[in-house]
């Protein structure tokens, strides 16, 4: 109980507006994955608050009190004060017929309100109105449906069937909370999910592209294992009709002498794991990028795959069925591009070690990965790749292959293109005295180019004389 004290501490800004609420006859809870979060140790991000007993108008007059307040969520009754991350909500209930529409119910008791929720461990509450009475009293967990005990056995378990086959975008959470948490989905969820309509009966119909966007990428980003949610579809039987294209690399055969880990879906799912487990990571885009691209780096092999196992020109043909991939579930074009770049060029690093090549190709990869990705990010997706080839267990290889790569940012930080491609010398402002600015002078800027990455010449007025007189 020592992490909720903590909480209780640390939510000490927010007591003059949970002292507002019980004034008027409101009871705050804490609810959902904040107290989740409380239980397993984990840091709490975002604050979920439900308010009972007072209407959504008296709940934004106390709010507003405390700085601007906007209504995030309109069809859920969601408020949030501006400069302050806590969803402020109501207690929700279906109105009945075909298309049931959701309604705010400030009566509606607790245990009425959390079987609401999708799994037991979100369906847990503490009464804050009681710490708002007695700050130093030990706090009390509120689990009408067994979370805690779900949560000591690793388990994830439905709370109501009805509630949770009402929302199709649970079956992405239950994917995405399995992973993070490494728990076990019960025999009944699994049915449940096994059966699911991914149909949004509120709206009439499928669920959004932005809200399983957002499951996906909590999925990448908060686990270290993302495997096992693709992993776990493949067991409910649900991968081949949402994600086809990793269906299709189940028992594509690879030789063994290069990939003993098995098929191309296991290989994938090593190298998405070694990409999660990757810790250099500039930020979290960077991230996110590389672990669709761990994803989706051998969807090729699906078509090229021949019978002695050869896969030649497998990078290239992954390309359209990457886009096809992406476009289910990812709105950003400039996303789905870069991917796609990493999918064509991520055995290209390997490749150039292994052939001892010039300075002048790294130079020219260089450039053609521009602008959407750079050589280090390539290298990252190729070194997760051979780390996806562990024949004992589901898990990627660690360490190994760490000199390689090491070896290759050296090379590419020896001539400073490792997020980019070097700059060009000459610019169009030195061509002034001789030429307009026009076609022509694109032709000699690109000429110019290429001589200072083909033959590493720096000097301005060396790379203006020698376009000009290949021009004469």
């Amino acid at each position: 109980m020592k992490n909720l004290k903590n909480f209780f501490k640390s939510i000490e800004e927010i007591k003059p507006i949970l002292q507002d609420i019980v004034k008027v006859g409101g009871v705050a809870y804490l609810v959902g994955g904040s107290v989740r979060d409380l239980v397993l140790g984990k840091t709490i991000k975002d604050i979920d608050i439900e308010v009972h007993k007072i209407s959504l108008d008296k709940l934004q007059n106390c709010l507003k009190k405390f700085g601007p307040v906007r209504l995030v969520g309109k069809k859920f009754g969601v408020l949030r004060i501006d400069g302050l991350d806590i969803d402020w909500s109501l207690p929700r209930k279906d109105s009945k017929g075909r298309k049931p529409k959701v309604e705010i119910d400030p009566e509606m008791t607790i245990n009425q309100a959390l079987r609401r929720r999708d799994l037991t461990m979100n369906a847990m509450a503490i009464d804050l109105s009681e710490f708002i009475k007695n700050p130093n009293m030990e706090p009390k967990i509120i689990d009408p449906f067994g979370g805690l005990e779900d949560i000591q056995e690793k388990k994830l378990r439905a709370v109501d069937a009805q509630f949770f086959l009402q929302d199709p975008l649970r079956f992405f959470r239950v994917m995405q909370f399995l992973a993070r948490f490494e728990m076990e989905p019960d025999k009944c969820l699994n049915e449940l999910c096994k059966e699911m309509d991914l149909h949004d009966v509120y709206l009439n119909k499928p669920v959004s592209k932005e809200r399983i966007f957002e499951e996906i990428k909590k999925l990448f980003l908060k686990s270290r294992r993302p495997s096992l949610g693709f992993r776990w579809l493949h067991k409910i039987n649900r991968l081949r009709d949402i994600f086809p294209e990793l269906y299709d690399l189940i028992s594509v055969e690879q030789r063994k002498d290069y990939h003993p880990e098995g098929d191309v879906f296991e290989h994938t799912m090593q190298t998405l794991d070694a990409a999660a487990q990757f810790d250099e990571y500039q930020n979290q885009g960077e991230k996110f990028l590389l672990m669709l691209a761990a994803l989706c780096h051998d969807l090729g092999k699906a078509i090229t795959t021949d019978e002695n196992l050869s896969c030649k020109g497998h990078e290239k043909a992954g390309v359209p069925i990457t886009k096809k991939l992406l476009k289910r579930f990812v709105l950003d074009k400039d996303l789905i591009k870069s991917v796609c770049k990493l999918v064509k060029y991520h055995l290209r690093p390997g490749q150039l070690l292994q052939q001892e090549s010039s300075i002048k190709a790294y130079k020219r990869l260089a450039k053609a990965l521009a602008p959407e990705i750079s050589l280090r990010q390539v290298a990252i997706l190729n070194l997760c790749d051979v780390r996806g080839r562990n024949p004992k267990k589901h898990v990627p290889l660690k360490r190994v292959y760490q000199d390689r790569f090491e070896k290759f940012l050296n090379k590419i930080r020896e001539i400073n293109i490792e997020h980019g491609p070097e700059e060009p010398v000459l610019k169009g402002r030195h061509l002034l005295d001789v030429i307009q600015p026009g076609p022509e002078m694109g032709k000699l800027l690109k000429k110019a180019y290429e001589i200072q990455m083909d033959e590493n010449i720096k000097d301005v007025e060396e790379l203006k004389k020698r376009v000009l007189q290949d021009q004469d």
